[in-house]
């Protein structure tokens, strides 16, 4: 059914790219519409995003809209006739004309069981919350924030060792098979979503980089979450002899020092916690290379027995 089918895919980071990867090995007719370049890495040229890489190397026709409420970006996407427009992860708020021009309306996959974790980032939300099980949804788009109706959602459990990283490219793969599973349906008609129960929504936030600043007042265990939720990016960091220190995993332990005090915990390097301490996997200074905890206190006697700065000794 989806041979005969004209889409446009809206998408812009590496959680889109499987989704539409599969939509095209259905032969249906994909448009795509992706964020224009930006500049990125360290010598801030101008990047290509994952889906404008993708559709690049599946010979799709390519939209890059600075706006979508510019006229001519509609009268373009009026132009390709879809049927329905496939969002994921797209970046921009799509306006109401927008929504109401396919047929089929507006398509989302969204990587929580929604009405659950709606918003920029569920992934390293669920991981914060300490949540055991999140998952993917399909939903018919509305104006309001992730409020529309629900195709279909499946499940997935996280591991008490999840990263965001890991957990975001099982889910960008499930959620691009889940929407392969149900897009007939949808287009035929035959399957209709079911409304949200806005009493239970949850929302979560954009993350900024400075999040990623460790607050040793907090419990271990949550801290722990942070290590996992904030990788890798934004990455999860303290403030050690007036440099940025660098946290790459770890655990929580039973302890009680004080809050930011360094030690050891055993054989252990260890950090006081509000409650609990936590023991870092891999440490680094900004600007240097990743070392072992072991290695870290070979190279930087000084670090056991000092204190790392808490959140407002920073300047």
């Amino acid at each position: 059914m989806l041979q005969s089918q004209r889409l446009v895919f809206m998408g812009t980071p590496s959680f889109a790219s499987p989704s539409l990867k599969m939509l095209a090995e259905t032969g249906a007719w994909i448009g795509v519409v992706t964020q224009p370049d930006r500049p990125g890495g360290r010598g801030r040229a101008r990047q290509e995003s994952a889906v404008k890489q993708a559709a690049k190397n599946l010979g799709l026709p390519i939209l890059q809209p600075h706006s979508l409420k510019d006229e001519t970006v509609l009268q373009q996407l009026e132009g390709w006739r879809p049927s329905a427009i496939i969002v994921v992860a797209f970046g921009q708020i799509l306006p109401q004309s927008l929504l109401d021009l396919p047929e089929h309306g507006c398509i989302n996959v969204h990587a929580s069981l929604l009405p659950k974790w709606r918003g920029a980032a569920p992934i390293p939300a669920a991981i914060l919350a300490g949540d055991g099980v999140t998952g993917v949804s399909i939903m018919k788009m509305e104006q309001g924030l992730d409020t529309g109706p629900v195709y279909a959602q499946n499940p997935q459990p996280i591991s008490p060792t999840a990263t965001a990283g890991a957990l975001h490219d099982r889910l960008s793969k499930k959620g691009a098979r889940l929407l392969l599973d149900v897009l007939p349906g949808i287009l035929s008609g035959s399957l209709q979503p079911r409304a949200q129960d806005h009493l239970m929504a949850t929302y979560a936030a954009k993350i900024k980089k400075a999040d990623g600043e460790i607050d040793w007042r907090q419990l271990a265990r949550q801290i722990e979450r942070q290590l996992r939720a904030y990788d890798p990016w934004p990455g999860s960091f303290t403030h050690w002899q007036g440099k940025r220190l660098i946290i790459h995993g770890g655990e929580s332990a039973a302890g009680d020092w004080p809050v930011g005090a360094v030690g050891k915990h055993g054989e252990r390097l260890a950090i006081g916690c509000g409650e609990g301490l936590l023991i870092p996997r891999e440490m680094q200074i900004e600007g240097k290379r990743v070392l072992s905890s072991d290695e870290f206190i070979r190279g930087h006697q000084g670090v056991l027995g000092s204190q790392l700065a808490m959140r407002e000794a920073k300047t």
